[in-house]
């Protein structure tokens, strides 16, 4: 991105507002913003990982806002229906200019085309297999807007978050593999809720943390699973630590990184889930059938058994987790 908006800012007819907060929308830990104004940054970003980024490295950053501000840009995210709503919101709270930065793989050329049809666009700057456009702040993208309240199947989603659309099918198959579990346990990577609820239906749950990166798909989970045994936490799962060890962890990783696919995500949340079970703790996890997560789970657990699965799913099971060795700390040497 920097590269368009250093484009756009120096020779590209893109202006900054002198005073007042710019906003930027949901941007990656690896964007460059270096060139705004870092003292009247507000950097609103829901996901644990990107929002920690930006606040560990000085910027004022929140995981959602209403507050009117200056300018807006909206760094786009791969869900059409997200993207919209962003625009959107960004309108709203903006009181000059909406900018809007995306890759091609994003969509950025069908959500300049439509805002096109509505409005009057300066740029679009093209660079780096992307586009940055803007235009003034208008109510003409109010039917854009996320609904106060998306329901579906009985549940509570929201635009953007992992399986919006319904239970994710990994899931459906993974609840209906497992056993009656008791004591402690942890849904990983809890999006919004689904297994947590499925999960509750049974009494030998004593407490039950949903842990979860994103804020907005996490608030979902707080509307769809209202049990006085559940405590939610925003958090990365593959750092996030309970205060004792548990029981059970329960996870439908995620494996993706953009649109690739990166097998080391779903890797990291074994190696966390072998972190925070206690001796004799077992995880239930469920994937597609070609991630080659066995060796990882091999490496942590001293029993890994598939209990389940078609041919685009296993639901596998992973008993009394190996603690990660140490590095062992070298002696110093006199001289």
């Amino acid at each position: 991105m920097s590269a368009r908006l250093r484009i756009a800012l120096e020779a590209g007819g893109l202006s900054l507002p002198e005073t007042g907060t710019i906003s930027v929308l949901r941007p990656a830990a690896e964007m460059d913003l270096s060139d705004l104004p870092r003292d009247r940054l507000e950097i609103v970003q829901p996901v644990k990982p990107d929002f920690d980024h930006f606040k560990n490295t000085g910027y004022e950053s929140v995981a959602a806002s209403d507050t009117p501000v200056a300018m807006t840009l909206v760094c786009l995210p791969r869900a059409k229906a997200l993207a919209q709503a962003l625009i959107a919101e960004a309108c709203s709270r903006s009181d000059g200019l909406v900018a809007v930065d995306g890759s091609k793989t994003d969509g950025v050329d069908s959500l300049l085309k439509a805002c096109l049809a509505r409005v009057a666009v300066s740029g679009p700057i093209s660079k780096a297999h992307g586009k940055l456009f803007w235009f003034s702040a208008t109510d003409t993208f109010n039917d854009w807007c996320a609904p106060a309240e998306q329901m579906v199947d009985g549940f509570v989603t929201a635009p953007g978050v992992f399986s919006a659309d319904g239970p994710d099918p990994a899931s459906v198959a993974l609840l209906a593999a497992l056993p009656r579990l008791a004591g402690h346990v942890v849904d990983l990577g809890a999006g919004w809720g689904f297994l947590s609820a499925g999960l509750l239906q049974q009494d030998g749950i004593k407490i039950l943390d949903l842990v979860e990166a994103d804020a907005t798909a996490l608030e979902c989970a707080r509307q769809n699973v209202r049990d006085p045994r559940t405590q939610f936490h925003w958090a990365d799962a593959t750092t996030w630590t309970p205060a004792t060890p548990v029981d059970a962890v329960v996870m439908n990783p995620p494996f993706h990184t953009g649109r690739a696919a990166d097998p080391s995500l779903g890797r990291s949340f074994i190696d966390a889930a072998a972190r925070v079970l206690a001796p004799s703790g077992q995880l239930w996890m469920v994937a597609n059938r070609h991630l080659p997560y066995e060796a990882t789970l091999t490496d942590r657990f001293a029993s890994v058994e598939e209990i389940a699965g078609d041919t685009k799913f296993k639901v596998l099971r992973a008993q009394r987790p190996i603690r990660a060795r140490k590095s062992a700390v070298p002696r110093r040497t006199r001289r």
